[in-house]
């Protein structure tokens, strides 16, 4: 999809950040006008890269056991291509006031994903110290523990702060999670889908059925989301707000529920298959196990069928359900394991010697660098 130079110049003239949303965000977030920055986000990786396609919005926070947040990146930037690259804006929000964490999240992405740091293809921002309120004072609704209130509750924030950071820099916003994979070809086929019903009404679409990932809007509606997020920000969860909003705009209260249903139905159009799977086990709420998982996806494969020189494969890894190194070597399925620990390994024995180009794996904690190689073992690091 190529952007027009009106659409480019309408983008880039757009206030870049969220400060011209104060007033009404004020009236919701009252604690904020006690400090005049407490709604700048503070850039810590960055080109101010604008006038693209697509914008993907990555909420991250600190979890108390695995962080998927690489892989997820290595997934989303797999198989792009360099004009899809090109093409869009990865924004991580780091959404913590732990400094020390922010860092280690930027040390992490410019280690992993050196050249997409430095093109501006990659962003990592965070909120103020002063952006969060006080939680202690939020009421329980839905039976609802105080923990997992103050959980959405901030959430419903870090996504609305996300959002209006994000909102000047492209056409479309997709928002997605930090413990999600994307399927190959993912940024060309939501490209080309979003166009084919730009002239439909809509407010999103769905490139996932699971809760708020893969959803896609357009960027000039997400200060209209963000207001109603904001509005009802400590009563229910961020996406059965985005559920009211479709009720508000198209559901008649003296018709059926199956007609407001087919209302709207109207206003969220849904791709199959889905683009993004979600792969995390440990929530970001402590103690909460997270299990979903979107079956449209999993009706396709993880991997693409591939042959490789002859070789011995060891490691240390526990596979996951079956999903063992050798078969996914000889490209009969994808390799899953349980999180590495310091030790760890998977070692190659090539049977002749190879050359390997690149990187013969990297994924988060693994890496090998270019080199010619008869025995490869890969550590963590």
């Amino acid at each position: 999809m190529q952007l027009s130079k009106e659409i480019k110049n309408d983008l880039r003239s757009r206030n870049s950040s969220i400060l011209s949303f104060q007033p009404r965000t004020f009236s919701y977030l009252p604690h904020l006008s006690q400090h005049e920055d407490s709604l700048r986000p503070q850039v810590h990786l960055g080109r101010g890269r604008f006038g693209v396609t697509l914008v993907l919005g990555i909420p991250t926070v600190q979890r108390q056991k695995d962080s998927y947040l690489v892989n997820t990146v290595g997934s989303l930037l797999f198989d792009l291509s360099s004009q899809d690259k090109a093409d869009m804006v990865i924004i991580i929000f780091v959404a913590e006031s732990n400094m020390s964490f922010v860092k280690s999240v930027v040390q992490t992405l410019q280690k992993n994903f050196p050249d997409d740091v430095k093109s501006g293809l990659l962003e990592v921002i965070a909120p103020s110290p002063h952006f969060y309120p006080d939680f202690t004072q939020l009421k329980s609704t839905f039976g609802d523990t105080q923990d997992r209130v103050k959980w959405r509750t901030k959430q419903n924030l870090d996504y609305s702060f996300l959002m209006l950071y994000a909102q000047p820099k492209a056409i479309f916003y997709v928002q997605l999670e930090d413990d999600i994979v994307a399927r190959p070809g993912y940024s060309k086929v939501m490209k080309s889908f979003a166009t084919s019903v730009l002239s439909n009404e809509w407010l999103f679409l769905e490139f996932s059925q699971l809760g708020f990932i893969g959803k896609m809007f357009r960027t000039t509606d997400l200060p209209m989301i963000v207001d109603f997020f904001l509005m009802f920000h400590k009563d229910k969860p961020i996406d059965w707000l985005l559920d009211h909003i479709l009720w508000v705009k198209v559901c008649n209260p003296e018709e059926s529920a199956k007609q407001c249903a087919e209302q709207k139905d109207k206003l969220k159009q849904r791709y199959k298959p889905s683009q993004f799977q979600h792969v995390g086990l440990h929530s970001s709420l402590p103690g909460k196990i997270q299990k979903l998982r979107d079956k449209d996806f999993e009706k396709h494969p993880f991997f693409i069928p591939h042959g490789n020189p002859e070789a011995n494969v060891n490691t240390s890894l526990n596979p996951y359900q079956g999903h063992t190194l050798d078969k996914a070597y000889r490209g009969q399925d994808f390799f899953w394991a349980f999180s590495p620990t310091v030790g760890d390994f998977i070692q190659i024995d090539f049977l002749t010697p190879q050359p390997v180009k690149e990187y013969l794996f990297r994924s988060g904690n693994f890496e090998a660098s270019s080199d010619k190689f008869h025995n490869t073992t890969v550590e963590v690091i």
